[in-house]
């Protein structure tokens, strides 16, 4: 855990809705996740027990999961293709989701933009689900993950991001989310709080 972050944590209580919860899972793919990869970020593989339990609470509990994949072409990248000049192609075969953490138990959902609600169908799943409440784990917590939190907020969803279930790039980049999300946008919470609050 991250120094200093208790406090944060506690700053708002959240309490789980069921039937009213999804759990995202943004862009667990090997893209970010081999060291083979120039965008490999060194603390997302730590993560991925945390994901795999959220995952199989979630499952077990029979809670919306959704999963995120991103991929992008030169049509639709945007400024994404001049800020990072390297595209996720869908050919890429590290632009898949990671083997361990198998799909099945969930809806895939492809994006291009680091908002995962942004021309994707989120939106209407969240609403033909009557989910109230996003949880969000995943990668990359300062890109995907803070700026879907944000959009959440905007559109009236409640946003939980799992603390131990994200990474970036270094610990002040995760931290600064974490502060930032949690001023104005996103509830903080544990895995191991999720994983209580769903027994």
């Amino acid at each position: 855990m991250l120094m200093g972050i208790d406090n944060i944590v506690r700053r708002h209580q959240m309490r789980l809705e069921r039937g009213r919860t999804a759990l995202l899972i943004v862009d667990m793919q090997d893209y970010f996740l081999q060291e083979s990869s120039h965008a490999f970020v060194p603390s997302a593989p730590a993560i991925i027990p945390a994901v795999k339990m959220l995952k199989q609470a979630f499952a077990t509990a029979q809670q919306h999961i959704i999963f995120t994949r991103h991929i992008n072409s030169p049509d639709d990248a945007g400024m994404m293709g001049r800020w990072w000049k390297e595209l996720i192609d869908r050919d890429n075969p590290m632009s898949r989701i990671t083997e361990c953490l198998n799909d099945d138990n969930g809806t895939v959902l492809e994006k291009t933009q680091y908002d995962a609600f942004h021309n994707t169908a989120l939106g209407n799943i969240l609403e033909t689900r009557k989910v109230r409440q996003l949880v969000i784990c995943g990668l990359i917590a300062n890109l995907c993950c803070e700026t879907t939190a944000r959009s959440a907020f905007v559109r009236g969803y409640e946003a939980v991001l799992v603390v131990d279930g994200t990474a970036t790039y270094n610990a002040d980049l995760h931290r600064a989310t974490l502060l930032n999300l949690a001023h104005g946008f996103a509830s903080l919470v544990l895995t191991k709080q999720l994983l209580a609050e769903l027994e």
